[in-house]
């Protein structure tokens, strides 16, 4: 070794230096890189991300080929550190410890963490370029990572673990949580609609039903002008059917099915009997997303939400699970129906208005996973059916109960929050 210039012993050592932060920034940026961008630049064609797949789909032999260059430059410039050392100071053994030191701390500080932080942070940039070196030096080096692997298979194999694949494999859970941080990419219609078809699973059509004492029924006991006012004033365009009792019911009316007889003058009841289709039952506890494949596999457009015994729960309809993924769309955001807005702010209310309604249609926080209503949530906390004018907070929001009925809150007003103003 003496006769080898110094010069030529400097270079070696900058050489394994750079080789062991090449190798150590490969193996980060590889590791790290986002599979799904480069699963979306390998679907476009680009060269860099099909090689870093091809890579990553062998993870063994990717790893194996970055620790063994990692491993015989690390140790070449230990040696080329001590015999520089040796040169330039002598042979005395606090020389020899000066020398490891030094070239322990160029590799811990280049040739190490310097490197892994900008592979991590760059990842999705460099594994598909550095890919273009590895997938050569893998070929040149594949009977040395072969054998290699032997032993590692067989040490895997003694300690009954098994070899993965490079493959991500996301629960819902992640997938929701990689929705929710991607917010920022986004529209913001689009994000809320992906994020609702992602909780779907976890919503029961009981969350969502019109309750039963609010079905809007044509009962065919009435008088038939009583009938023959609803048909022409209603804006269903299904109605169920029932004989004298709400929960009664005995079919579904297609309301454009009799829109020509209801001119006639001997129009009757008998006349919607053989129009009427039979119910579409739906078991109580069913998730939105599995009754939006029912819907869809049986041509479904609405059914009724039955208890384990039979016993009619409510109504759920096709567009009650499609506003629960883009929205309200039937009803104005705050017009008619159960939500009446007030001057002062505050928003008068249907006491039978159901929490994830008023959740979305106010951007409230009512917790949702007790009472359905906003009348459950009340009778709840208050312990007792309160009288009207009486005003109580539950969490930020106060509410003043304006009327009550049948053991039942009736309306409420939800009053704007009102926040008070930080100490300085």
């Amino acid at each position: 070794m003496d006769d080898i210039p110094l010069s030529v012993l400097v270079a070696g050592l900058l050489i394994t230096l750079f080789l062991a932060a090449f190798f150590s920034i490969a193996e980060t940026s590889m590791m790290a890189v986002n599979r799904y961008k480069l699963a979306t630049l390998a679907g476009n064609g680009h060269g860099g991300a099909l090689r870093a797949q091809r890579l990553l789909a062998e993870t063994g032999k990717l790893l194996g080929v970055i620790l063994l260059g990692s491993t015989l430059s690390t140790t070449g410039a230990a040696t080329l550190a001590a015999l520089t050392a040796q040169r330039l100071l002598g042979d005395d053994k606090w020389v020899l410890g000066a020398g490891t030191l030094l070239v322990s701390f160029a590799l811990l500080v280049f040739s190490e963490i310097s490197p892994k932080v900008v592979g991590a942070n760059y990842a999705d940039r460099i594994a598909p370029r550095i890919a273009y070196l590895l997938a050569p030096m893998l070929r040149v080096a594949y009977p040395v990572v072969w054998f290699v692997n032997l032993f590692v298979g067989g040490m895997l194999r003694v300690l009954r673990l098994r070899q993965q694949a490079g493959e991500q494999k996301l629960t819902q859970e992640e997938v929701r949580a990689l929705v929710l941080e991607g917010s920022r990419y986004l529209p913001p219609k689009h994000h809320m609609m992906l994020v609702n078809l992602l909780d779907l699973q976890r919503i029961l059509v009981d969350d969502v039903m019109t309750p039963r004492r609010e079905i809007d029924a044509l009962d065919l006991d009435a008088p038939i002008e009583e009938l023959r006012s609803k048909l022409e004033t209603g804006f269903h365009s299904r109605v169920p059917v029932c004989r004298g009792q709400p929960d009664n019911i005995i079919g579904i009316l297609l309301v454009r099915q009799v829109l020509h007889r209801w001119t006639d003058a001997d129009w009757s009841v008998e006349d919607l009997l053989p129009l009427l289709r039979p119910p579409y039952y739906v078991p109580s506890g069913t998730p939105l997303l599995t009754q939006l494949q029912h819907f869809q596999e049986s041509r479904q457009p609405m059914g009724l939400v039955v208890d384990e015994y039979g016993e009619l729960l409510g109504l759920i309809a096709l567009e009650d699970i499609l506003e629960e993924i883009v929205g309200e769309f039937t009803t104005n955001a705050l017009g008619g129906g159960q939500f009446t807005p007030e001057a002062d702010g505050s928003v008068v209310v249907e006491g039978s208005t159901l929490l994830r309604t008023l959740n979305r249609r106010l951007a409230t926080k009512f917790p949702s996973d007790g009472p359905r209503t906003l009348n459950g949530l009340i009778l709840e906390h208050f312990g007792d059916i309160p009288e009207a004018g009486v005003s109580m907070r539950v969490g930020d929001h106060a509410l003043e109960i304006l009327h009550t009925q049948d053991r039942a809150v009736k309306t409420v007003r939800v009053l704007p929050i009102r926040r008070t103003p930080a100490a300085h």
